[in-house]
């Protein structure tokens, strides 16, 4: 009930709306404080984020922003979701990943999942980090097959694995029509990995097996992640991702599969990364993409038959080595973005997933992430919850038209596995991450814990070994991750720690008060801190006549100045001057670069951080 004041008017009546000009206005007058000249829609310009894919967002939006209309959920475009009653029933699917070779070890850990809130499996199946086949029986004792859907990754094993688990179907009486999950046959995916020429003879086969016999089971997983990991943007997942459809889908259709017969045979994987907005624009993108394919490939207008079934992972490429603890929160906003976006599953990957095998601990807190996020947070008990933002609508709206192009470039390259012979996928995706490593270097996208407040000293934390399943392989594409340019870094310091018993050092030189240093010299010290370099701020203050005892005490042989622009103009020659005197090989500024004698080089926001780290450790003689 809305209760009224005494005079009929509403709380707010006395607030008008504001029209867009004077928020305009407003803002160039903030803007004016900082020293930008800007007006009209340069300030609004001045104000937004570039992204990748040519994608920008404003810090604005409005009812103006309009975008395609994008249906109800459950009904085409698909875009708000593929089944009418989203995720609100029972939560997204939580779906665990487990990669162990001893059948024993695997088989406790299913198990331990099961019990405290996951609902399906995806297991590594043969190769060097699967369990083998032979064991794949003993692995699921205890389990309920009937009950728990079972998702397989066996890229050089599809046959023996798939075979073995039907025959486990057949074994503990489960009827055919109530099995569920994923064969994971994926031949693209595995070329794309690994450059071995992919054959679809048995993708179609087992495909053709499960849409005659097992209608609740998936027989081809089309896996977006190896795009991903080889540093793709979102668009040009979403477009690869639609090209393997597409070549899957011609396939399927060849072999005598209808149209409809063969959607139904495909689940999508995609990465949920830290930047949630993005995610859910991703995931709302794809459903809407794969419907306009499978409409202008006959599918039905009406019913689920382009509804794209979606797997959403936790981004790879995001978790980091160092700080480990702070993939806790990264992996949490992936999980609500792909939540939000309407994923139908959803793997969260431990927090030490980068460092190798996963602990039960690590294992623990990724599935509890779902676990909070529905049953504390309530977050699936909303069928798309990011319906009618203007600014989601036009992220996915944007994403989307940048995707199609992409994917209409591979079309017209031949399709998927003529691009990926090519070189034109990988040449493209190493521009995109090269790109997007020279933002990494400069700080430009922050990496809390490894480029941003780094921890140098912090114990490392260890982990048993994970064998690598593509081991071997003759080719394929790269895989990267965000912290690869510090890590190689940290690993110099690491070294030079177990040779010397101590790090490489850096004196951080503070001139004048606490006030008039602190700011420059918290940045200098993140700067260096993010190559393993340690800072020795001691004493707080220097000057000219002291700046040299206190470098040789140190024992340091590169000095960092940190002071105000006017403290520099006082006192930066002289106390360099003093620095170099007394042996430093380096003395840097931090701030923009000026002219003061003695001072090599400097560092600022902005700077290339990678370049000037690497070159600190290579005059430091750090192998």
């Amino acid at each position: 009930m809305t209760v009224q004041p005494a005079d009929g008017l509403s709380p707010a009546a006395a607030f008008p709306d504001p029209s867009h000009d004077q928020w305009q206005s407003l803002v160039e007058g903030v803007l004016r404080k900082s020293g930008k000249e800007v007006s009209g829609s340069a300030a609004e310009e001045a104000l937004s984020t570039t992204l990748e894919d040519g994608l920008t967002t404003r810090p604005l939006y409005t009812a103006h922003d309009t975008s395609p209309d994008t249906g109800f959920p459950g009904f085409a475009p698909f875009t708000r979701g593929s089944r009418a009653e989203g995720n609100a029933a029972g939560g997204w699917d939580v779906r665990q990943r487990h990669a162990l070779s001893d059948p024993a070890r695997l088989n406790e850990a299913v198990l331990g999942d099961l019990e405290n809130g996951v609902t399906s499996l995806w297991l590594t199946v043969g190769g060097p980090a699967g369990v083998p086949v032979e064991s794949l029986a003993r692995s699921l004792e205890g389990v309920y097959l009937d009950l728990a859907p079972i998702v397989l990754d066996a890229p050089a094993d599809l046959d023996a694995a798939a075979t073995e688990l039907l025959r486990l179907y057949e074994e503990r009486g489960v009827a055919k029509s109530e099995a569920r999950g994923t064969l994971g046959a994926d031949p693209l995916g595995h070329e794309a990995r690994t450059g071995i020429e992919a054959d679809l003879t048995a993708a179609v086969r087992w495909a053709r097996v499960c849409g005659a016999e097992y209608t609740g089971l998936r027989a081809i997983a089309v896996d977006a992640l190896p795009y991903h990991e080889a540093g793709g943007s979102a668009a040009e997942e979403l477009g690869l991702s639609l090209a393997t459809g597409v070549a899957y889908l011609r396939a399927l259709t060849a072999a005598g599969l209808g149209v409809e017969e063969a959607c139904a045979q495909l689940e999508f994987r995609y990465a949920a990364t830290a930047d949630q907005f993005l995610t859910i624009a991703k995931l709302r993108a794809a459903r809407r993409l794969w419907a306009r394919v499978a409409e202008v490939s006959g599918a039905p207008g009406a019913g689920g038959a382009g509804g794209q079934r979606q797997h959403a992972v936790t981004s790879p490429v995001m978790m980091t080595r160092r700080d480990p603890w702070v993939n806790m929160l990264r992996t949490t906003l992936a999980t609500l973005g792909a939540g939000v976006g309407g994923a139908d599953s959803v793997t969260v990957l431990p927090f030490d997933h980068a460092l190798g095998l996963p602990d039960a601990f690590a294992r623990r807190i990724a599935r509890n992430t779902s676990t909070i996020l529905m049953e504390e947070s309530h977050l699936a008990r909303v069928i798309d919850p990011a319906g009618g933002s203007w600014y989601v609508e036009r992220l996915t709206d944007e994403l989307a038209a940048a995707a199609w192009a992409f994917f209409q470039e591979t079309e017209r390259a031949g399709g998927l596995p003529a691009a990926l012979r090519s070189g034109l996928v990988a040449e493209r995706l190493a521009a995109t991450w090269a790109a997007r490593s020279a933002k990494l270097a400069r700080r430009k996208e922050p990496i809390t814990g490894v480029s941003e407040f780094p921890m140098p000293s912090e114990r490392p934390v260890e982990r048993e070994p994970s064998p690598d399943p593509y081991a071997g392989a003759p080719g394929g594409l790269p895989r990267v991750r965000r912290d690869e340019a510090f890590e190689a870094l940290r690993a110099r310091s690491d070294a030079h720690l177990a040779a010397t018993g101590e790090r490489p050092k850096v004196f951080i030189a503070a001139l004048g008060p606490a006030a008039a240093h602190t700011a420059r010299v918290s940045f200098a010290v993140n700067l260096f801190g993010a190559g393993g370099i340690e800072a020795v701020h001691r004493p707080v203050s220097v000057d000219a006549a002291t700046a040299a005892e206190a470098l040789t005490a140190s024992g340091a042989s590169v000095a960092c100045l940190c002071s105000s622009d006017a403290l520099y103009a006082e006192q930066a020659a002289e106390v360099a001057g003093a620095l170099k005197s007394a042996g430093a090989a380096q003395v840097f500024l931090a701030g923009r670069p000026g002219e003061y004698a003695d001072v090599d080089s400097y560092v600022f926001a902005g700077c290339d951080t990678v370049a000037v780290l690497t070159s600190v450790l290579d005059r430091m003689g750090v192998a």
